[in-house]
């Protein structure tokens, strides 16, 4: 069954970035409105994995969000992210995303459910990475790519997530600017926030017909809080979470 892609703003973990443990970051992004997180840490021993995959599946679930991990094994669950290289074709779980960064790499998707495209800006996470894509870029590849896009690198401020959102992205995937922040909370809420507001302007604007919803992307829509939708996609109000268990380093 095919899952929802996901949208809004999307966590990518790195701990060796991380202001605190990372559990402690999710919590308190989740806390400012984030419902979808991406494990990294694939140099870790698998166990370690599984044991930080249920306790980061743990806080996404009092919000109805989900947790995605990088690489071919879901550690127990049944979304992943996967590398540009492969594996191909997919393995067949309920969600899985692709890295991308040119066009001929979205021409070899196939069953995934959406695809990240990278990097957008400059990255302090890989400096040098590249070359950055622009605003300009990002709109010109998401035109081509059959399914929704997050733009990823370098996304770190309410109006590059603005930007990302008129060029067409379904979504932002952010890492450095959530990782290394004082108050994850706070962070999170300002990019979501923006998020939400440029996806209502996009749908005030094609509603008068100035403007088309992207091809490629999700339709954005902006539900009430406390609906369902707000929950999975990100979309809604921040909501408060509960959340508090820390996870290593």
């Amino acid at each position: 069954m095919t899952g929802l892609p996901p949208s809004g703003v999307v966590l990518l973990t790195d701990r060796l970035v991380a202001s605190r443990g990372l559990a402690g970051i999710v919590a308190e992004a989740v806390a400012g409105g984030v419902r979808w997180v991406v494990l990294r840490e694939k140099d870790l021993p698998r166990a370690e994995r599984v044991a930080l995959a249920a306790d980061l599946r743990a806080i996404l679930t009092d919000v109805g969000g989900t947790l995605i991990v990088a690489g071919p094994d879901p550690l127990g669950g049944d979304a992943v992210h996967l590398p540009a290289a492969g594996p191909y074709p997919p393995p067949p779980h309920r969600l899985v995303g692709r890295s991308c960064h040119d066009e001929t790499e979205l021409h070899r998707l196939t069953t995934e459910h959406y695809a990240t495209l990278s990097p957008i800006w400059p990255t302090r996470t890989k400096p040098g990475y590249g070359p950055p894509l622009q605003a300009t870029g990002l709109r010109k590849l998401i035109d081509i790519s059959p399914i929704p896009v997050l733009a990823l690198g370098g996304v770190e401020t309410p109006e590059q997530v603005t930007a990302c959102v008129e060029a067409g992205a379904a979504g932002v995937a952010v890492l450095g600017a959530l990782m290394r922040a004082e108050n994850p909370r706070k962070t999170a809420h300002q990019l979501t926030s923006a998020f939400e507001e440029a996806v209502t302007q996009k749908v005030q604007r094609s509603r008068h017909g100035r403007t088309e919803v992207p091809r490629s992307g999700l339709r954005p829509t902006v539900p009430t809080q406390g609906s369902s939708l707000t929950a999975r996609s990100g979309h809604g109000r921040p909501q408060p979470s509960t959340a508090t268990k820390e996870g290593s380093q």
